[in-house]
């Protein structure tokens, strides 16, 4: 039998590692949460491969002299070259491109909650890659979430004879499981250089390929944009890619994979309830209801029981 933890006194707060880490996983679910509401208004206007290369493009362009100002830019270590590959490859271009193009076919909200599967992918992942052991709170949680996401791709939830309808829900899915590979890696990974650093070579080469495959399946860039795909591009640039991907790799380097993949399934939650506010999509009861199951199973697996 174990001894009862510590009293924790009024007047004790949170070591400043934890309130900051708090804080950047916050920003992560609200600025991810909107990103894809944005970002469906985007390719209202844009093709997908395109949107999401100029959105990287300029979330190089707003990190570059920013750490040039700060003397912050620097070369990445060769032992670094891995996770900026990992990252740039299996989540700047495959999971937001994947995402992007999901959005064509079904509504901002489901497109979100779909690509949030990835806890699903992340917890076999981390046990056998990285053996990270989960409480059995963590499992139920995890349950918990996955059955409101499973709610979305039963035999009834869409016309699995259509085919825009399969791509529809496919895609977020598949982008979800290319995340995974990242958020896994991430943990593993010995950084030399700190993310910050890091995040400019990784939009560089992202955008490179990224724009190959644009011209590959899209042709030329586009030449004339509406206003509001220009706003929601300079949004997912300069917040949802710059600032966001740095603050979830942050996250990732200080918490348990498993962790961090129960916290982001805040971003499908909110994410259905902007969609309803700024695109007028409707309150989908199934999404409501999905949203709902998956906020109970991150209150079940937030904190191992003891």
């Amino acid at each position: 039998m174990t001894s009862a933890p510590p009293a924790t006194s009024p007047t004790e707060r949170p070591a400043p590692m934890a309130l900051s880490t708090i804080g950047l996983f916050v920003f992560v679910v609200t600025a991810w949460s909107l990103n894809w509401v944005v970002m469906k208004l985007a390719v209202q206007d844009i093709t997908p491969l395109w949107a999401v290369t100029i959105r990287t493009a300029l979330a190089a362009a707003v990190l570059i002299p920013a750490l040039c100002a700060n003397r912050q830019f620097v070369r990445p270590p060769r032992a670094d070259y891995p996770i900026v590959l990992v990252i740039s490859v299996f989540h700047m271009v495959a999971f937001a491109a994947l995402m992007t193009a999901g959005l064509t076919y079904v509504s901002a909200g489901r497109a979100i909650v779909l690509g949030y599967t990835t806890p699903l992918w992340v917890a076999p992942a981390a046990f056998l890659f990285l053996k990270e052991r989960m409480s059995v709170r963590q499992m139920v949680g995890i349950g918990v979430g996955m059955a409101g996401l499973l709610l979305l791709v039963g035999p009834s939830a869409f016309d699995w004879k259509s085919r825009e309808a399969i791509l529809g829900n496919g895609l977020p899915i598949l982008a979800a499981i290319c995340w995974s590979v990242s958020i896994v890696y991430t943990r593993a990974h010995r950084w030399t250089a700190t993310p910050l650093q890091l995040m400019p070579w990784q939009c560089l080469l992202a955008t490179a390929v990224l724009a190959t495959l644009a011209f590959f399946f899209e042709g030329p860039p586009p030449i004339r944009m509406s206003t509001p795909a220009i706003l929601a591009l300079v949004y997912n640039g300069v917040i949802g890619t710059a600032l966001g991907f740095w603050a979830m790799t942050v996250v990732n380097r200080r918490v348990p994979a498993v962790t961090a993949a129960l916290g982001v399934l805040a971003t499908p939650a909110l994410g259905i309830g902007l969609a309803a506010l700024l695109l007028g999509e409707g309150l989908d009861p199934i999404l409501v209801l999905s949203a709902l199951v998956i906020m109970a199973g991150l209150s079940i697996g937030a904190k191992p029981w003891t």
